[in-house]
């Protein structure tokens, strides 16, 4: 008479189990996969004419005003492009100039964005510096600059470049960080020229 063997310890079981939970994964895998994909991917102008946020939204985002506040649904702070409805979501109708302009195409952000991306590699930015959570930590943290007070109208930072818009302000400090220090690790000056600053501040 034979011994009855535990379902436990049956290895039939667990190499059934097994092959189970390996194709139940791998399925699971490659659609997280297309999903982050569709999550990730870039906007573009027709979604902003059509109210839709985007979690990476088109490059010609720089043409409106964007602040950080907070959404009820979410229970957290998010960027907000041109204004919101009082709940935290975008409504994409107030513009903000940047240097001088707020119509760039499609075509004109997404060249600046480029060679924002470029010029940030070049003179190796996240050496010293965070951007989204990559980088360094040496300096501070790039990914709200856009957004701090010390850059905004009448803020510090304005007043001693002597720039009207942040913007101008931000490019001035990027070209000549020694005449404005402003921490006791002074930014090195990497040779920035006049045009790099408004790729990389689109970036």
């Amino acid at each position: 008479m034979s011994k009855k063997v535990s379902v436990w310890t049956d290895n039939r079981f667990w190499q059934r189990s097994a092959t189970w939970v390996t194709g139940f994964s791998a399925v699971l895998l490659i659609w997280l996969t297309f999903d982050t994909m569709g999550q990730i991917s870039m906007g573009t102008q027709k979604d902003i004419n059509a109210h839709i946020t985007k979690r990476v939204p088109s490059s010609t985002v720089i043409n409106y005003k964007v602040e950080y506040k907070m959404n009820q649904r979410r229970g957290h702070e998010v960027p907000v492009i041109g204004g919101d409805d009082g709940k935290g979501n975008s409504l994409f109708k107030i513009k903000e100039e940047f240097f001088g302009r707020d119509d760039y195409t499609q075509k004109e952000a997404d060249a600046l964005l480029h060679l924002g991306k470029l010029t940030s590699q070049a003179k190796n930015c996240m050496d010293c510096h965070t951007l989204l959570g990559n980088g360094a930590y040496y300096a501070p943290d790039l990914t709200k600059a856009w957004l701090d007070p010390m850059w905004q109208k009448d803020g510090p930072m304005q007043a001693m470049t002597g720039k009207k818009t942040k913007e101008e302000a931000m490019a001035e400090f990027l070209q000549h960080p020694g005449k404005y220090p402003t921490h006791a690790r002074m930014m090195p000056n990497l040779g920035i020229t006049p045009k790099e600053p408004k790729d990389w501040l689109h970036f």
